[in-house]
């Protein structure tokens, strides 16, 4: 074979947008997800789910996303990709048809789990693939194509579902999960070869399960705290105990020989840095994701549908930025895109600390702009350093292990923003409850969506309880924007201490790994 000749599979464009349709199901869910929290709040329209169960709706998805997907990805590498990517989508849709027509917060719970585990047997095998049919010369641009197709799903998400919201019930922003599993179905099975890790892993069981007890446990003790008060032994107990079995599995992972996350790979800082920009980036954005839906439908008095084309920006930005993102690196180097983008991100978070109820909603379609463009010009670059550490036929690894970083992120990141914005609340709705009844009293001081439902029984003082809730409300997310924007800067500091200035410095890449020349 000539040199120069390319090693990527004939059909490999062709097997990226097969992988990018399967992709964009597990992203879809979770903006469509956000539009639709406001509805699942209303106990007439929706659910009628408290603050702790709409958090728990994001939560139970990617905390058992995060917990299987290491162990998905080497069931992958073993059974074969195609093959559990296959199982995921089936598993995903069915779950999706559970969502759609649970009567309960808690059956909602329990099937989003469902759909947790079905996402982490597509997510891991899609990068896996990509890293096999594609020559390293190429792989920069396709993994910018697959974060771009992230921005896509967020794109359509919230505008699909504030469509669906305005048309149909509740249920409808699961089911429309159902086409699109059943395209990718047929799609994967027609064009995507089935590869395998010649030599894969074992699983670990006991690690498995001390990280989904242990990440479980701690946010729900976040959560609970959040929700009702930080004084209580069991809140602490939940915390405490989260926190000592994650340690033990830190300890297990370290002795074991098949492990199920393997810390040994933070020692290398090609992949280390980026794991943990990504991790900082997540917590931050994802937190504020969870209430901009409400100050844009409950405080602004938007409709779902408006909702979704006001998040417009930040996808159209992501659209933009991430395929161009592996050409700004080879041009400035990973550091000098990475901290821009960092900058950009905690600007976009940090302006939440300070928008208030009679903003401008053009100022709000900036920020998030900015935001998109931000995160766009972390991640390409980012999961592209954690995959290039690696050697090819270990891409799932890579895969998992970045993508359980994010989840856990994300997921900690509605759990504490979350936390501080009920907490933040509760405080300052307190002294406008005094004069309610004991229902409406409760209903009022749990979430704002309450404070609106009571509102609506309560005649003439309804306007008060109106404005005292929006200004409780507006006060939390101030403090909970400002913690996001300040973990953010944390990402800046991370970024110009240790990230490389160009591409293909640090760390030697793991024997087997082609140097990716020219990307990043």
């Amino acid at each position: 074979m000539p040199p120069n000749a390319n090693t990527g599979h004939p059909r490999r464009w062709a097997i990226l947008g097969v992988l990018v349709i399967s992709l964009l199901v597990v992203v879809l869910d979770n903006t469509i997800l956000n539009v639709a929290l406001r509805t699942l709040a209303d106990p007439v329209h929706g659910l009628g789910a408290s603050h702790g169960e709409l958090e728990w709706f994001i939560n139970s998805y990617t905390l058992v996303f995060a917990g299987l997907l290491f162990t998905f990805g080497v069931l992958g590498d073993r059974a074969g990709r195609r093959r559990m990517m296959l199982i995921g989508l089936v598993l995903f849709g069915l779950a999706s048809l559970l969502s759609a027509y649970a009567q309960s917060p808690a059956q909602l719970i329990a099937a989003r789990a469902l759909m947790g585990a079905g996402g982490a047997a597509i997510m891991p095998a899609t990068l896996s693939i990509i890293s096999n049919v594609f020559d390293p010369r190429e792989r920069g641009r396709a993994i910018g194509i697959w974060a771009g197709a992230v921005g896509l799903a967020m794109a359509i998400g919230p505008i699909l579902g504030g469509l669906l919201l305005e048309h149909f019930w509740w249920g409808s922003v699961f089911l429309i999960n159902v086409p699109v599993v059943a395209l990718g179905v047929v799609l994967v099975a027609l064009l995507v070869p089935e590869s395998r890790d010649p030599n894969p892993g074992r699983i670990d069981v006991l690690g498995v399960a001390l990280s989904v007890v242990g990440l479980v446990t701690l946010t729900y003790g976040i959560i609970d705290g959040g929700e009702h008060g930080f004084g209580r032994p069991v809140v602490w107990a939940a915390i405490v105990g989260g926190l000592a079995v994650l340690a033990w599995f830190i300890a297990h992972e370290r002795r074991s020989s098949h492990p199920s996350l393997d810390v040994r790979l933070f020692r290398e800082p090609r992949f280390a840095v980026p794991v943990a920009l990504i991790g900082l980036v997540f917590f931050a954005a994802m937190g504020v994701m969870f209430f901009s839906s409400f100050y844009l439908q409950l405080v602004r008095g938007y409709s779902p549908l408006q909702t979704g084309l006001i998040f417009l920006p930040f996808a159209v930005a992501q659209l933009f930025f991430a395929p161009r993102s592996a050409a700004m690196v080879r041009r400035y180097g990973p550091r000098a895109v990475a901290v821009v983008g960092l900058v950009l991100s905690a600007v976009a978070l940090g302006a939440f600390a300070v928008i208030d109820a009679v903003t401008p909603i053009w100022v709000v379609l900036v920020f998030f702009f900015i935001q998109g463009a931000g995160m766009a010009n972390i991640m390409p670059p980012a999961t592209e350093s954690i995959m290039s550490a690696l050697p090819r036929e270990k891409a799932g690894v890579g895969s998992a292990v970045s993508n359980t970083i994010r989840q856990v992120a994300a997921a900690l990141g509605v759990a504490v923003l979350g936390s501080v914005l009920a907490a933040g609340y509760r405080n300052g709705i307190d002294p406008a409850l005094t004069e309610l009844p004991p229902q409406a009293r409760e209903a009022a001081g749990e979430s704002i969506s309450g404070a609106y439902a009571a509102a609506g029984q309560l005649g003439p003082t309804a306007p008060q309880l109106i404005t005292a809730a929006n200004d409780a409300f507006i006060s939390a997310m101030h403090w909970s924007a400002a913690l996001a924007a300040l973990v953010t800067a944390a990402g800046i500091l991370v970024a110009l201490r240790w990230m490389p200035t160009r591409s293909g410095t640090g760390a030697p890449a793991t024997v087997g790994e082609p140097e990716l020349a020219g990307t990043a």
